[in-house]
């Protein structure tokens, strides 16, 4: 709905997963050139020679034959050139399929690729009496070597948890807990309200409104829309022109000026629960307001050293990147996009912008991700599964819970990658912190 702002989408950590090809099959007698070894895209010229597509031909005629089952001929007894014939396009179809997938197996193996994503096939060319030419585009891991990873500085920012932001966090418990009641009167921002807007069309018709329940001053609506909702009273509406904001998310509503229609229908005002023992009680279990109070700073202090290390960590990998410039499959970066988009369900009209903005993001988490992976690595840092059972071990400890159970239910969730891979990230930084002031 025009009018309304879209809820912005978080960041969320996303697994890349790596293609591997194996290499178990029969070497082919293939002409390999290379059109462009750079960074980590691979473009190479692949010629299979007249030979082997006989050969292989022949083997899938042999195949067709023994299953075949045709008019007049016994069950595989049908002659060559009968299967050849009645089965010609099904026949090319198969061997080209074969041949190809056969000769990026061979590819790989003889150029000894790393791959990275699944290849594409361009300027495919099969006619009969000549090889079969590919153009075979593919990417690559990258060869990190990180030849330099001590001698930075970085800054911890300073772990700092103010009365105002305890106080701050206290009123967002009140208001989880405020209680809402219609009110005849004037909303003001706070209010919950029941509202039907509707924008006029590019013909300036207005159509029937749609029902919407906003919360005024939380963004749901464009100012404009929210002033005219605050002039009403319920029962009442309104009618004018209002202008986009600048910054509206859909560009090509930017600073436009439409006619919009609003009905306030119903006001309902917060009414918060006073900050006091009986709140604190049912909050948790806490005896006393001073009890929940010293709880919120303890849990703001935890979060403030969690973003500082975070930084910390953001520092000391945005320094390494620079020092040692590597590119990045730009597979990895798409797939990791389509990761969020699919996870917030972005509509289909904003992912390209969705798309455009996070790419950056994306791109930085990837090569975030691979220096970490190269320093475990190098530095033998990795997580072992005996690892992983003592961090879970201690996690149930915490819950009360039986290990066993615990492993379980992480199994089942998918989540022992995240632990180990949370283990190994803890060391990595560990040792560069060691290394770095």
């Amino acid at each position: 709905m025009p009018g309304l702002r879209p809820v912005p989408c978080p960041r969320l950590a996303f697994s890349r997963e790596i293609t591997h090809q194996g290499t178990n099959f029969q070497a082919m007698d293939i002409q390999i050139t290379t059109k462009k070894n750079e960074g980590v895209e691979r473009r190479l010229e692949v010629t299979v020679p007249v030979e082997t597509i006989r050969s292989a031909e022949a083997k899938t005629a042999s195949q067709y034959a023994s299953q075949a089952r045709l008019p007049g001929f016994r069950p595989g007894k049908a002659p060559a050139a009968v299967i050849r014939k009645r089965f010609k396009d099904q026949i090319r179809q198969q061997v080209l399929e074969t041949l190809v997938q056969d000769a990026f197996k061979e590819v790989v193996d003889r150029e000894q690729l790393k791959v990275a994503s699944q290849p594409h096939v361009h300027d495919l060319k099969f006619e009969e009496g000549k090889p079969l030419t590919f153009e075979l585009h593919v990417e690559v891991r990258p060869e990190i070597t990180l030849a330099r990873v001590d001698g930075f500085s970085v800054t911890r920012p300073e772990v700092a948890v103010t009365e105002e932001q305890v106080t701050e966090q206290l009123d967002q418990l009140r208001d989880q807990k405020a209680s809402l009641a219609p009110v005849e009167e004037k909303p003001a921002p706070g209010d919950m309200v029941v509202v039907e807007l509707a924008t006029a069309d590019d013909d300036g018709t207005i159509p029937d409104g749609k029902e919407y329940r906003l919360e005024l001053g939380g963004g749901q609506a464009i100012p404009g829309v929210e002033e005219l909702i605050m002039e009403l009273e319920p029962g009442a509406s309104v009618e004018r022109p209002v202008r986009w904001p600048d910054d509206f998310p859909d560009e090509e509503q930017r600073g436009k000026t439409k006619p919009v229609r609003v009905v306030l229908r119903e006001v309902k005002r917060k009414t918060l629960p006073e900050l006091d023992d009986a709140f604190a009680r049912e909050i948790g279990d806490f005896d006393s307001v001073d009890a929940l109070r010293a709880t919120v700073r303890a849990d703001l202090e935890e979060s403030a050293r969690r973003d500082s290390e975070s930084n910390v960590r953001s520092q000391l990998i945005e320094q390494i990147a620079q020092a040692n410039p590597f590119d990045v499959p730009q597979s990895w970066v798409r797939q990791m996009v389509d990761g969020y988009m699919q996870m917030y369900q972005i509509p289909e009209g904003e992912r390209e912008r969705f798309g455009a903005e996070f790419l950056p993001i994306a791109e930085r988490q990837v090569r975030r991700d691979l220096i970490v992976d190269a320093v475990a690595e190098r530095e033998k840092l990795a997580a072992t599964e005996a690892d992983v059972d003592d961090r879970i071990a201690e996690m149930a400890a915490k819950r009360n819970t039986e290990p066993g159970k615990l492993y379980a239910s992480l199994q089942k969730s998918g989540r022992l990658k995240e632990i180990e891979h949370g283990i190994t990230e803890e060391r990595v930084f560990s040792w560069l912190l060691e290394k770095n002031s």
